[in-house]
């Protein structure tokens, strides 16, 4: 399985921004997660194969939204209101098997290779 992700840039507090992950297929969970140079990687946000279920971290939720389309094999990242502490690489990944603790690293086996979003004060 391959993932695409694409969408970053630079913006100010306050816009928004979609990313987008293509997959060469998407039988599984996919999830968000980001990464800046002060942190290790941690949990955005995450949908089930149908997108009926979905999990988000404190920090994002409220204000990003997770959706897929499976007729596309894409799964996309609505951020609104963003802030400064939103700057990271984003990656997109996608689980190894159903029924998995859809907000841990260990449940994604593949990823795509990250998108930069900046957010500016």
């Amino acid at each position: 399985v391959q993932l695409q992700a694409s969408g970053g840039g630079l913006v100010q507090a306050g816009a928004s921004l979609r990313l987008s992950c293509a997959a060469s297929s998407s039988k599984y969970a996919m999830a968000w997660f980001r990464q800046n140079l002060e942190k290790e990687r941690e949990f955005v946000a995450a949908a089930s194969w149908s997108g009926a279920t979905t999990y988000y971290a404190d920090s994002v939720r409220g204000r990003f939204t997770i959706s897929r389309d499976n007729a596309k094999n894409t799964a996309y990242l609505q951020m609104n209101d963003l802030k400064p502490e939103d700057t990271a690489v984003y990656y997109c990944a996608q689980a190894k098997a159903y029924g998995m603790d859809l907000t841990q690293e260990a449940t994604y086996e593949y990823w795509g290779q990250g998108t930069l979003v900046t957010v500016s004060s």
